[in-house]
Parts: structure tokens; sequence; C-alpha cells
């Protein structure tokens, strides 16, 4: 059975992500720093990855049309 990863595995895709990630951040006034964040509530991380899907889709949707 083949094993599902999520792992960035080209440099340059991780290094855009993790801007991705910051701005998003941002955006939601969550502070993020670089490397661990453990210390983040359920909520803030959520409120990043929420952002963050929310921004793709803009993005997809503009390129589309």
């Amino acid at each position: 059975m083949a094993s599902k990863s999520s792992k960035i595995n080209i440099p340059e895709a991780r290094a855009a992500m993790d801007r991705f990630k910051m701005e998003s951040a941002s955006e939601v006034g969550v502070n993020l720093k670089q490397g661990y964040n453990g210390d983040l509530t359920s909520r803030q991380a959520g409120s990043v990855g929420g952002q963050m899907v929310k921004k793709m889709i803009e993005a997809y949707e503009n390129s589309i049309k």
C-alpha cells in the first residue's frame, strides 16, 4: 500500500509556500515566526489555513475568467 505524503520536495516550492503562509497569517492577525509554531491555538492555526484556502480559491476563480 502506497503511503501519502504532504512533504514538499522542491526547495523553491517550500520557500513560496512559507511566504504564502506568513502573508496569510498576517492578514488574519496571527503572529507566525520562522520554524516551530506549536504554541498557536487551534483557532489561530485554522484561521491561517482557512485564509490560505480562500486565497487559493480566489486565484483559481480569477484564472478561469
